[in-house]
């Protein structure tokens, strides 16, 4: 099981509620035991800060993921923090005529997966992730993502 804290920081119409937010982390939680996670949803200026600070690109993105890596503490095993940026969800999810919806699922399970330690870092480790990502979202009626930037 899966607890999952929303830190809505940044605010647009789009952005989906705490209900699937909540529904698309919890279904990319791959583990056994009770574990929790945060997710702070910004703008693109604090995307950008944090992406600099901590990935040394001066530029904004769509998901950061800080894994916690610490193991399980009084029985809970805490993963870590998601940050995604709502203003870059929306346009990538228009320039790669998604709906919405199906790329915040996305991107929140991209980031969920960064957390239990998955990474795109080699080709071999990208094509792991990537089909966990096209299982998962396949589940909930969402097409392979990564068909349509092909």
């Amino acid at each position: 099981m899966l607890s999952l804290d929303i830190d809505r920081q940044h605010s647009q119409n789009n952005i989906p509620s705490n209900d699937e937010l909540e529904q698309w982390a919890a279904m990319a939680y791959l583990g056994n035991s009770s574990a929790e996670a945060a997710l702070v949803i910004v703008d693109e200026a604090v995307m950008q800060t944090l992406n600099r600070d901590y990935r040394q690109a001066d530029k904004t993105t769509n998901v950061l993921s800080f894994a916690a890596n610490i193991g399980e503490l009084d029985g809970v095993t805490h993963l870590g923090d998601i940050i995604v940026c709502a203003p870059v969800i929306s346009a990538e999810a228009q320039q790669q005529s998604k709906s919405i919806d199906a790329h915040w699922a996305h991107m929140l399970i991209h980031g969920m997966l960064h957390l239990q330690n998955y990474d795109h870092d080699n080709d071999d480790d990208a094509k792991v992730m990537e089909n966990i990502e096209i299982e998962l979202l396949a589940k909930i009626g969402i097409s392979n993502p990564y068909k349509l930037l092909e």
